[in-house]
C-alpha cells in the first residue's frame, strides 16, 4: 500500500514528504513517541459513516471526540 501512495505523491514532486518509522505510529501516542513530540501536536484523522456520506474528522492527538455527537 505504501508503495502506491508514493507514486502518487511523486506525480506531485511530493515524495519525500512520507516518513516511514522503524516503530509503530499506529496510535497517537506511538507516533507522539517515535517524532518525539507531545500528542497534542500529531493530527489524528477519524472517518464516519452517515447514511450514504462519509465524514472524516481531523483532530489534535490529544483531542476526545464524543462519537454519538457525529
Amino acid at each position: 500500500m505504501i508503495e502506491r501512495v508514493k507514486e502518487y505523491f511523486k506525480q506531485w514532486n511530493m515524495e519525500g514528504n512520507i516518513r516511514e518509522f522503524p516503530v509503530s505510529s499506529a496510535t497517537v501516542e506511538l507516533a507522539a513517541k517515535a517524532l518525539g513530540c507531545e500528542p497534542c501536536r500529531i493530527a489524528k484523522t477519524l472517518s464516519f459513516r452517515a447514511g450514504e456520506r462519509v465524514i472524516l474528522i481531523v483532530a489534535a492527538g490529544d483531542a476526545r471526540i464524543d462519537n454519538q455527537k457525529i
